[in-house]
């Protein structure tokens, strides 16, 4: 027994005549299955279900039998699926003519010629016609002033930072830092073993010009990772502070109490981080270009390294495929920094409906600046 695939799909709109509506304003049923009709098919008023499946069935030409050998089974929006020859006897009896069904290529033309008119209308649109409201604007600006008074990009005042030993004095690794004795001692060449896989090259560029380069060894024994750690805490306690500054600047953040404002803080200042280090990597060659310092980071396969880090890479490169504009990092960070389910958060209303209000900004700015679908 021949039988044919259900599988109920929107399928591309056969000029229907007129939205289904009785004439008392109530809405039409479809004549094979009684479902919501959405307009003439066809020849007839049916919902968008059978009117993909009498075009399959007519398109493929296959011979359907009965499965109960009655050919007068009942069909229902509930049943429409379970016989397919009395649904299709059924859609005959009911009008419905394959003469009006458009052939594929039909089709594909009336398809291009939407796309074409919408695009017409989309380009056709005068100045301000999706434009954002005057509270989103404000918004905006008020984020963006917020960004610019905390985010120095060209990080000039990143100062007094402490470098490797390759590039500082050469001191000695510290004794707090030495393999400690005892039954720590396992443990603790673990800790080694795991981070001195993880590679962090760092080049930095003199004020007369001259360049600096720091690569770890292929051949490491860890030290050197300790060596780069109070540069990454010195480059981490800037990033926070500048963070800090800008919820600090925001007035509605102002506006919370100072629990809530830590609770916030604590649980989006990672994720701001990473918003903000992505304006400044560079996809094409994989580095971080923070100002005269440029990082770049390395993992080897396998182990808990990569489950970590390469994530955090492909967020990056996927981010800055999207060619952000500072608007739309500076609405994702307000995004990201007002965030209801924090634990901590006592006013969770109140930050959710600010959440509410940068998601549709955000939204919204989308959709007056990318227009096309390719751009949003």
């Amino acid at each position: 027994m021949l039988t044919l695939c259900t599988t109920e799909k929107q399928t591309a709109p056969e000029k229907p005549m007129a939205i289904g509506e009785e004439g008392n304003g109530g809405p039409q049923i479809c004549r094979v299955c009684g479902d919501k009709a959405t307009g003439y098919h066809f020849n007839v008023m049916t919902c968008e279900g059978c009117k993909g499946f009498f075009r399959r069935a007519m398109k493929r030409n296959i011979q359907l039998r009965c499965p109960f050998r009655k050919g007068t089974c009942e069909i229902t929006q509930k049943t429409r699926r379970q016989c397919q020859a009395c649904r299709l006897r059924k859609c005959l009896d009911s009008g419905m003519k394959k003469e009006m069904i458009m052939s594929d290529a039909a089709v594909e033309q009336r398809r291009a010629l939407i796309r074409s008119k919408k695009g017409k209308r989309i380009r056709t649109q005068p100045p301000g016609a999706k434009s954002l409201t005057e509270e989103q604007q404000t918004m905006i600006r008020e984020l963006m002033d917020a960004q610019m008074k905390t985010f120095d990009t060209t990080f000039s005042h990143f100062k007094d930072f402490r470098l490797p030993e390759v590039l500082s004095s050469g001191r000695e690794i510290s004794e707090s830092l030495q393999t400690p004795l005892g039954e720590e001692a396992v443990q603790w060449s673990q800790i080694r073993k795991d981070l001195c896989s993880v590679k962090v090259s760092l080049q930095l560029r003199g004020e007369d010009g001259s360049i600096w380069n720091y690569k770890p060894p292929a051949d490491s024994s860890g030290k050197e990772i300790f060596s780069i750690l109070p540069h990454i805490a010195d480059m981490s306690t800037y990033m926070f502070k500048g963070i800090i500054d800008f919820a600090k600047v925001i007035s509605h953040f102002r506006d919370l109490p100072i629990e809530d404002q830590i609770s916030l803080l604590k649980g989006a200042t990672f994720e701001l981080c990473q918003l903000r280090f992505n304006t400044m990597f560079n996809a094409e060659t994989g580095t971080w270009e923070c100002g005269r310092l440029s990082y770049c980071l390395e993992y080897p396969e396998g182990g808990f390294q990569q489950i970590l880090l390469e994530p955090v890479l492909k967020f990056h490169y996927m981010l800055k495929k999207l060619q952000l504009h500072k608007e739309e990092y500076v609405l994702m960070q307000a995004i990201s920094l007002f965030s209801p389910d924090r634990p901590g958060v006592v006013q969770r209303g109140v930050v959710d409906q600010l959440q509410e209000r940068f998601t549709i900004a955000l939204k919204a700015y989308i959709e007056y600046n990318r227009p096309q679908p390719a751009h949003s």
